[in-house]
């Protein structure tokens, strides 16, 4: 089954400009009304993309020569903050600050302030939003006094937008609303999308108010002293804002882009930037612009990877100029000091002091060298597996073939500034026939676009009598996996194979038993259980972890030397395997279609017999399916033939080692194959910071579970469902019984996560650590987390 989605996945509401503000250059817009409105009630609604992270970023706001400024903003600590101050008698006026933390640049968030003072209930007068969820986690939750008038909507007031309290914004915005008079919802301005079940943007149907504007910068040109340009009101009522510092000259600092939040067009989309996140440059200029200005080599990568397809951007060295690298790495190139493209086997680069080509710290003659003001284009083709540059339009032939995997932008500065431009700004030059921008529009369409219909993470209240747990999109889920997260009952597994009220723990080496009360039928929109304490335990709260197979459809395997039961969703990547061992090196047939990359197993009717678990990224990669994993155990990684026979699956059949499973052991298997777009199972280096690396999956996780391989440690799953926001930091361990325990671990994102931790289970310096992980949905749909 696939599905060819265009635009904003169902149809609709498509933007088609956004405005950049670089903090470099004090970019903002401002306004004086004049004529002082609606002091008690208004809305500010805007789309947003932020690029500086860890520093102050207005959004809007009055202006702070004032004795009395109202602030929107970012802070730095990455939360969102929203007060008025009055700076003369030091008194916080109202004040909303977010538990929640916003570090994510690669995707759009969508942010709405509705105040209304008038409102009884003190909680009602101001309220923030966030991709169409009110934010009611905050550290500072300071209400304004009944009546209280804003210095919003006042006369010979200025207002800003993109700085206040002199704390200049990095980054784009798109679809600004502002609406004086009415406290309005996100759904004035959004709607969740029919089939991804993404907030969206809709058009604005109601009316502004006096004071009330519309900014959607379509108009290509500065603005002072009327209604035109880039700060034209488009909102009926002619309250246009004054540009400062804003280009429209053509290059690096045009600032009018084509990066928006929907899938508008092939040249409108959410467009790749350097990612912060994966950095070693300092990055500007909204995050296109990278630089160094000493004489070592620091490197940058892009947001957005692809696997196929051709895609084609460009670069311009600027300004100071010694040495520059372009290329590409795959995503386990990581940059840091004293790297750059082509150093590794994973990455490769062309040379601006030679023209040589870089791959693996190897070089050969290649093409022209290249300087300031050059135009390189890169032309990745991953269909045919080649690589190409351009110099000022002329190609220098193909650098490289037989590329495969996953690739990202890459540069390298020394001593030097490089300005890239991924088709935001327009290209200097046309791309080669066939070769698109890198913007999620041109992404390839995932078979599943959204990943709570076969996988998802629910969560209930233990009523200790029996009851039925509904997941969120309405799937019969063939396999549960469920964890009383305040109390140390087991991790249980129940799956459709096997049967209801047949438990096995995933944190011990007991065998299969039948548990009354237990998880009592699967059903169309989840699942029933009765009375057990690892499913029901009264009061306490619950997370299950659910997976669709063949949604109770179970079929007879005969690909393997011995026959297989098999429940199979293949377009998800996923299957439920049981068979009985003979006791020799068995082959089974899994149903997959395609090799299985992780594959969890377990003798069902043999005490002392441990989950062995493989997966494709053990022993680096080399030969892992002669490594094996213990789920219910700390072990690092195995080497040996006893798990899988030192035989890699295939498309049909795994191999189950008679050095784990004896004649007559009657086996379960789970088993997961990679879905671009939802799932999957890669591995990382950890560096020991809370900067930890950044692991890019091309898709907003739901799941994540890590494990070290090179040293002991506990398994650990975090999820969506139990933290709806940044940092996910609940997390529970599949070898333990333990109740659920707090540290801040990692930061789910549009496009992968990014590790936070410094607990050498997550992220030792040096370590290595493998993960399963799966998407609420694709980078081509999702927001900003």
């Amino acid at each position: 089954m696939s599905l060819v989605i265009a635009g904003n996945a169902s149809g609709g509401y498509n933007l088609t400009k956004s405005l950049r503000f670089r903090s470099s250059a004090s970019a903002y817009m401002n306004r004086t009304p004049s004529t002082t409105t609606n002091r008690t009630t208004w809305t500010w609604s805007g789309w947003v993309k932020r690029s500086k992270l860890g520093v102050f970023g207005g959004l809007f706001g009055t202006d702070f020569s004032a004795s009395v400024f109202n602030a929107l903003r970012f802070t730095d600590t990455d939360t969102l903050s929203i007060f008025e101050y009055d700076v003369g008698t030091s008194t916080t006026l109202y004040r909303l600050d977010t538990t929640q933390v916003f570090r994510d640049p690669s995707g759009w968030y969508h942010i709405v302030f509705a105040f209304d003072s008038t409102q009884a209930t003190a909680s009602n007068r101001s309220k923030l939003y966030v991709n169409g969820v009110q934010v009611t986690a905050l550290t500072t939750a300071t209400y304004p006094s009944l009546n209280y008038a804003t210095l919003i909507n006042t006369a010979t007031v200025p207002e800003n937008i993109g700085q206040v309290t002199t704390s200049y914004f990095d980054g784009y915005m798109a679809e600004v609303n502002f609406v004086d008079g009415q406290q309005l919802t996100p759904s004035s301005f959004g709607e969740t999308d029919s089939l991804t079940g993404v907030w969206k943007p809709k058009a604005y149907s109601g009316t502004y108010g006096t004071n009330g504007f519309y900014l959607k910068f379509t108009d290509v040109a500065t603005t002072s002293g009327s209604n035109a340009g880039l700060g034209k009101d488009f909102s009926g009522n002619g309250n246009y804002w004054t540009t400062n510092n804003i280009s429209v000259t053509a290059g690096a600092t045009y600032d009018s882009m084509t990066d928006v939040p929907t899938l508008t067009s092939a040249t409108a989309a959410n467009y790749a930037v350097m990612n912060p996140l994966n950095s070693a440059s300092t990055l500007s200029n909204a995050n296109l612009t990278g630089s160094i200005g000493t004489a070592t080599w620091y490197s940058s990568v892009g947001t957005i990877g692809v696997t196929s397809g051709k895609w084609y951007w460009e670069l311009v060295y600027s300004g100071t100029f010694t040495l520059g690298m372009v290329g590409i790495g795959s995503t386990s190139f990581i940059p840091a000091v004293n790297i750059y493209p082509g150093i590794g086997s994973d990455s490769y680069g062309y040379f601006s002091s030679n023209g040589n080509k870089y791959n693996n710290g190897s070089n050969s003659a290649y093409g022209a060298s290249y300087t300031t003001g050059d135009v390189i284009g890169v032309a990745l083709d991953m269909d045919a597996g080649t690589l190409t540059f351009y110099k000022n339009n002329s190609s220098q032939g193909t650098a490289y073939t037989g590329l495969s995997g996953t690739f990202v932008p890459a540069f390298g500065s020394h001593n030097s500034t490089v300005n890239a431009n991924f088709g935001q700004q327009g290209f200097t030059y046309s791309p080669p026939t066939g070769y698109k921008a890198l913007n999620t529009y041109n992404l390839p369409d995932s078979t599943i676009v959204a990943g709570n219909k076969v996988m998802d993470a629910t969560l209930w209240t233990g009523n200790g009598t029996s009851q039925t747990v509904t997941n969120a999109a309405a799937f019969k889920p063939d396999l549960v996996w469920a964890k009383n997260r305040g109390t140390t009952n087991y991790n249980v597994l129940t799956d459709s194979v096997r049967g209801v009220q047949k438990d096995i723990y995933s944190n011990t080496t007991d065998v299969e038993l039948t548990a009354s009360g237990g998880l009592t039928a699967f059903n169309s929109n989840g699942f029933s259980i009765g009375t057990n304490a690892n499913w029901n335990n009264n009061t306490y709260a619950f997370v299950g972890w659910q997976w669709q197979a063949g949604q109770g459809t179970n079929t007879t395997n005969t690909s393997g030397s011995i026959t297989s039961t098999v429940s199979v969703n293949a377009s998800a990547g996923f299957s439920i395997v049981t068979y009985t061992g003979s006791g020799g090196n068995d082959t089974v047939g899994h149903g997959l279609g395609v090799a299985p990359k992780m594959i969890i197993t377990k003798p069902r009717n043999t005490a002392g017999t441990s989950w062995v678990t493989g997966h494709q990224s053990l022993n680096g990669g080399v030969n892992p399916w002669n490594c094996f994993l213990v789920l219910n155990g700390t072990g690092g990684q195995t080497t040996s033939t006893n798990a899988w026979n030192n035989t890699a699956p295939t498309s049909s059949v795994f191999t189950s080692g008679s050095g784990f499973v004896g004649a007559g052991y009657t086996m379960v298997a789970y088993c997961w194959a990679e879905v671009a777009g939802f799932s999957q199972f890669g591995s990382y280096t950890g560096n020991g910071s809370s900067d930890g690396p950044f692991i890019y999956t091309g898709f907003r996780p739901k799941f994540v579970m890590v494990k070290r391989t090179d040293s002991t440690s506990n398994w650990n799953v975090t999820d969506t469902s139990r933290d709806l926001y940044n940092p996910e930091a609940q997390y529970l361990q599949p070898n333990t019984s333990n109740a659920e325990a707090t540290f801040v671990l990692i930061d789910g994102l549009s496009n992968g996560f990014k590790n936070r931790s410094t607990d050498a289970a997550y992220n030792a310096s040096g370590g290595t650590y493998i993960y399963m992980a799966f998407a609420e949905n694709p980078f081509k749909y999702a927001n900003a987390r």
